[in-house]
């Protein structure tokens, strides 16, 4: 029995393998993401009950369709316009695992999507009033660093006027500042701008409640109806309260900006956040122009008159801030008007970031 040339043989195998992979079904095409809303958290379930950061895109965007992504701390929503959403979970470290989870997926394009990132936020009340809308430029870690009891602060108030020391000093606020990879975010000021523009004239809800709460608290801004602003962000998981720590935070963020950033609302998620989506695009994955934060205000960040902080943080429960609704509302009706303007023209803006007016 003759057998065949071994170079027959191979080219029969390589046949049978081209047949082979012709027959097999073609990848599915990754699913391009025109606009990315990322929430930090949800009351209970997505749609139908008290509602979390989530529930209003969800229900009134019309999120319907639900995509796992067991690798984060919840699957992703979206729908036929290209809106996707996500919620983070509480927290710097969920933030960065769930969005890294989700800028790795392979069955998103994200090239070309903006990411809103609409949450609730306390508040120092000298700037922003419960309900307010801030727009975000600057964002500073609040957890990196040093730091000794207050009880154990050395007696010189000129020189330690906090516990909390920037890591590599010797004290507080000690110059120059030298911020490390992760500790500051400074996101495209042009594209901020835009959006601030686009709503800044966007009516808020107030009320009488609102009102009345607002009443036992001092700062310039306290008083103020629920407005559009400008405002940059504390990160830290790290939830403080008090007069003594929004001083504290007020001079950090002037510190490792230089004086560029003004201190306006506290969150827990958006370095986390942040630094993910800047890996992403080192790796090419997103895009860093394309970065939005949106923090509404639904409580201030220290007690009102005649209180002490302890008195007034124990108070302090998500669903029972005398500005929950309100700011869910503010974050949705805010964010909404940039989401909607991206999409209506979205052949311009998918290759063109939106710039400010001159």
């Amino acid at each position: 029995m003759r057998t065949l040339p071994c170079c027959l043989v191979i080219l029969f195998a390589f046949a049978i393998c081209a047949e082979a992979k012709s027959k097999a079904p073609a990848e599915p095409s990754p699913i391009p993401v025109k606009i990315v809303v990322v929430a930090m958290f949800e009351q209970g379930a997505d749609t139908g009950d008290i509602p979390g950061e989530l529930q209003h895109w969800v229900e009134r965007d019309h999120l319907d369709t639900i995509y796992p992504l067991p690798a984060a701390y919840h699957d992703v929503r979206m729908n036929q316009d290209g809106e996707l959403a996500i919620v983070t979970g509480q927290g710097t470290a969920y933030a960065a695992a769930t969005i890294m989870a989700l800028g790795l997926d392979p069955r998103f394009d994200l090239s070309h999507a903006y990411w809103l990132v609409a949450g609730i936020a306390g508040a120092n009340p000298e700037y922003a009033s419960l309900g307010s809308a801030v727009w975000a430029n600057w964002i500073v870690d609040g957890d990196l660093g040093y730091e000794i009891d207050a009880r154990e602060i050395p007696n010189d108030e000129t020189a330690w006027p906090t516990g909390m020391v920037p890591l590599r000093k010797a004290k507080p606020f000690e110059p120059p500042a030298v911020a490390l990879p992760g500790q500051v975010y400074h996101t495209n000021r042009t594209l901020m701008l835009w959006a601030y523009n686009l709503t800044k004239t966007v009516p808020l809800q107030d009320s009488t409640r609102l009102a009345e709460i607002r009443s036992h608290f001092k700062g310039a801004a306290a008083n103020s109806p629920p407005q559009v602003l400008l405002g940059d962000e504390i990160s830290s998981s790290t939830y403080w309260h008090g007069k003594l720590m929004d001083a504290w935070a007020t001079r950090w963020m002037n510190y490792f900006t230089n004086g560029e950033g003004k201190f306006v609302t506290t969150a827990m998620e958006d370095t986390g956040t942040l630094q993910s989506l800047k890996l992403l695009a080192h790796a090419g994955k997103v895009d860093w122009q394309r970065i939005l934060i949106l923090r509404t205000v639904s409580n201030f960040d220290q007690q009102p008159q005649g209180m002490d902080a302890a008195s007034s943080l124990s108070a302090q429960r998500t669903s029972q801030f005398g500005a929950y609704l309100p700011s869910l509302e503010s974050a949705y009706t805010v964010g909404h008007a940039v989401v909607a303007e991206l999409l209506r023209d979205w052949p311009k803006y998918r290759d063109h970031v939106p710039e400010s007016p001159k």
